[in-house]
């Protein structure tokens, strides 16, 4: 078996995450290095590292809850738009992230995963998205 990612890890509860939604299939949590305020990754339970990989229910219900969530994030954080990435570098564990955007160039921004973690900030975003 391949050793748990570090998504495996936060659904299983072994690190913390600031959960915004959960049910038997999916997690979204926060990016801790976000692109902008908001920005989630929405994560299926199952370790699968490319999301082209998840049969077709898993991959549809995923989208859907992303669609959901996206929706979630445009009314209650009020970005002109919610933008869409999968790329599956960073962990091996297929994830949708789901990213407020203001400008164009903000989807092309790269995350500064060295950043340290503003949790406050966090607590205050997550308290408007759970």
């Amino acid at each position: 078996m391949n050793e748990l990612s570090v998504f495996s890890k936060i659904i299983n509860g072994d690190i913390p995450a600031y959960k915004i939604y959960e049910d038997d299939r999916v997690v979204a949590i926060l990016d801790i290095h976000p692109i902008n305020p908001g920005h989630t990754l929405v994560i299926p339970k199952k370790q699968i590292e490319n999301i082209w990989d998840l049969d077709d229910e898993d991959y549809h219900y995923l989208c859907g809850i992303s669609k959901i969530l996206a929706e979630r994030i445009m009314d209650r954080i009020k970005p002109p738009k919610v933008g869409v990435i999968v790329e599956g570098f960073g962990v091996p564990h297929a994830h949708v992230h789901l990213i407020p955007i203001y400008y164009p160039e903000d989807i092309k921004r790269k995350q500064d995963l060295d950043a340290s973690v503003d949790n406050i900030g966090l607590e205050k975003v997550f308290n408007i998205l759970k």
